[in-house]
């Protein structure tokens, strides 16, 4: 290396520049190592009418959280309408699977990405969710949907960069077997569902009488920068013209005696806890999606005619089919659908006016006017909660005997279930909005139809019966027939019917050795309450004693055997004597023959053949 001068010779011509000094070649440092930098996996997405930021930075395994973010965007873009809480439970799966990679493949979480993936990821992912939630519980089989359905989605797009073991484990989402999901929410009693909708409709007329009063005192008021604030009627003036008083208009006006600004607002606009009276009231008048219900538009209603309007709505998850109407009753009173959400426009038309709102529902708060059910906001539990207590609908006892819980999907069940029982089970005029077969498993087969349906399948089986088995052959004491059979009897048959000429255990049979339940020429082989179901019995008056004896021996056996047994061995044979026997002979030839059972005893269950050769 040269020393540089300290100065120049004299004479010498300056130069620009300045000296320099290179080092030597072994002088110089190495180049330090280049480390991978991967920029923040940051997603911003267009959802429910705002944007949305999800940042997965501070996750570990981070090549391959930005490939599940790539994944969550192009579905977002094939789905348009897809909700921002949908998305919100993906991305819930999503980190919990990233994390759990990182504690699985601790010396690979920065490198770590799809084509690292195993069966054994998955399924491990799977056996660590069923530790934390419990075996059956629902949330590992979710979660493990979630991340198989997006790794389906990369495969499709880039086979070749799997392992091919792992595109085969993504033939299928779940490796365990989980129990098939409970049956439908459950409708509420009738009478805690008429209890709900007559306490919604009042908390409305009350609604409409504080709005209106408010109103009219508004009318009365003057400009209360000119006439002060002193009186009621100014504030509510200023209210009606430049919207609700906010905490921050209200601070400088507090030496001016102006009350509680909430009071005021409340005397034009609506509050949150009215809207909940209001959507609980349209929910039971019109079974409506409560999701749907509360994304209603202002301008929902149209075509009104013949005291009918169709209400206008959106089902998100209907996806293609989103875009949903429903034909109600339109009136004057507000038990019909139609005036409840006319009321409504009427009483939230001043909110629009100056919040610029296309919603139905508006109301105001401590910061002014608001909509009441914001895409991706907060659900109103906590004022239906309060809504309940106040007009006492937990003090009712629900189907199981606990007290009644507001649940606006069980009120949407109840009314399915009206409208079902209205049907009396036909589905194609019960299924509005639905496939027969969502109709049927999730509004018709619920557990308050459980007794119509048994009792449906009961009816069933008796008219099948009837079809197939004709009733008793009962005849008088003269030979006339009793009964509405379509048999036809001989002169020597009924002869015979009178007389102990052909009598067997319980009645008179018109050929013994041609039984319908065994082989002709030979003797019947059945019990002797099989002549109850036989086509060749014949019962008469002198009959009915050892017929009625035996009706009393089969009422005692209900002691012996449990409902369901008792049924199965002599449900048959009592529903015979009661219906198609005793019921066609007169009050008084039972009040005789009964009379003489209890003479005779048990011994009248034998014929008296019996007891001569005895």
């Amino acid at each position: 290396m040269t020393d540089k001068p300290s100065n120049p010779p004299v004479g010498t011509p300056r130069r620009r520049g300045m000296w320099a000094a290179f080092p030597d070649p072994e002088q110089v440092p190495t180049e330090p190592t280049t480390l991978p930098t991967i920029s923040p996996v940051v997603l911003r997405l267009h959802l429910d009418g705002a944007d949305r930021v999800i940042d997965l930075s501070e996750l570990p395994c981070p090549q391959l959280a930005r490939r599940f973010a790539e994944l969550v965007r192009i579905t977002v873009l094939d789905k348009p309408n897809l909700a921002w809480h949908t998305v919100g439970q993906d991305m819930m799966a999503i980190r919990k699977f990233l994390r759990f990679v990182a504690v699985a493949e601790p010396e690979n979480v920065t490198t770590f990405d799809v084509g690292n993936l195993e069966p054994g990821h998955l399924d491990g992912f799977e056996q660590a969710l069923i530790a934390t939630y419990g075996q059956g519980h629902r949330k590992p089989r979710t979660a493990v949907a979630v991340i198989v359905r997006l790794l389906r989605l990369e495969f499709d797009r880039c086979p070749e960069a799997f392992d091919p073991e792992f595109g085969e484990r993504l033939r299928y989402s779940a490796r365990q077997h989980y129990p098939p999901s409970e049956r439908p929410l459950d409708a509420y009693p009738p009478k805690v569902f008429e209890a709900i909708k007559n306490a919604a409709l009042a908390d409305v007329r009350g609604i409409q009488r504080r709005i209106q009063a408010g109103e009219a005192l508004a009318g009365a008021g003057l400009d209360p920068e000119i006439a002060g604030w002193g009186r009621v009627e100014n504030a509510l003036w200023h209210i009606d013209r430049r919207g609700p008083l906010t905490m921050a208009f209200l601070r400088p006006l507090a030496g001016k005696r102006l009350g509680n600004g909430r009071a005021l607002n409340a005397q034009l606009y609506l509050t949150r806890a009215d809207v909940c009276a209001l959507l609980v009231a349209l929910i039971c008048l019109t079974g409506m999606e409560p999701e749907c219900a509360k994304r209603l538009r202002a301008d929902c209603l149209s075509s009104p005619a013949r005291g009918f309007v169709t209400i206008n709505y959106v089902k998100r998850r209907a996806r293609s089919a989103r875009t949903k109407s429903m034909r109600i009753s339109d009136g004057g009173a507000l038990h019909h659908p139609g005036a409840l959400v006319r009321l409504a426009q009427r009483l939230t038309a001043r909110a629009r006016a100056h919040s610029g709102s296309t919603d139905l529902w508006v109301d105001h708060g401590d910061r002014g006017l608001r909509e009441t059910f914001p895409p991706g906001g907060q659900g109103t539990w906590q004022h239906l909660h309060a809504w309940q207590v106040r007009c006492g609908i937990t003090k009712l006892t629900d189907s199981d005997g606990k007290p009644v819980r507001l649940d606006l999907r069980r009120l949407r069940k109840s009314y399915k279930s009206q409208q079902y029982l209205k049907a009396t089970g036909v589905l194609s005029d019960f299924a509005h909005g639905h496939t027969t077969e969502v109709a049927a498993r999730h509004y018709a087969d619920i557990p308050t139809h459980d007794e119509l349906h048994d009792q449906a399948v009961e009816d069933g089986l008796v008219d099948a019966l009837e079809v197939t088995l004709p009733p008793p052959v009962v005849l008088d004491d003269d030979g006339a027939r009793l009964d509405e059979g379509q048999q036809t009897l001989t002169v020597g048959e009924v002869d015979a019917a009178l007389t102990r000429e052909r009598d067997v255990f319980l009645a008179s049979c018109r050929d013994f050795t041609d039984s319908p339940f065994g082989v002709r020429g030979k003797p019947c082989p059945v019990a002797l309450w099989g002549c109850f179901e036989c086509a060749n019995a014949v019962f008469t008056t002198r009959h009915l004693p050892q017929v009625l004896t035996f009706l009393d021996f089969l009422e005692r056996q209900r002691e012996e055997y449990s409902g369901q047994e008792w049924t199965v061995r002599f449900g048959l044979a009592w529903d015979r004597i009661v219906h198609g026997i005793r019921a066609k002979f007169r009050d008084g030839q039972v009040a005789t023959a009964q009379a003489v059972a209890e003479a005779g005893g048990a011994r009248l269950l034998l014929p008296p053949e019996f007891w001569s050769h005895a």
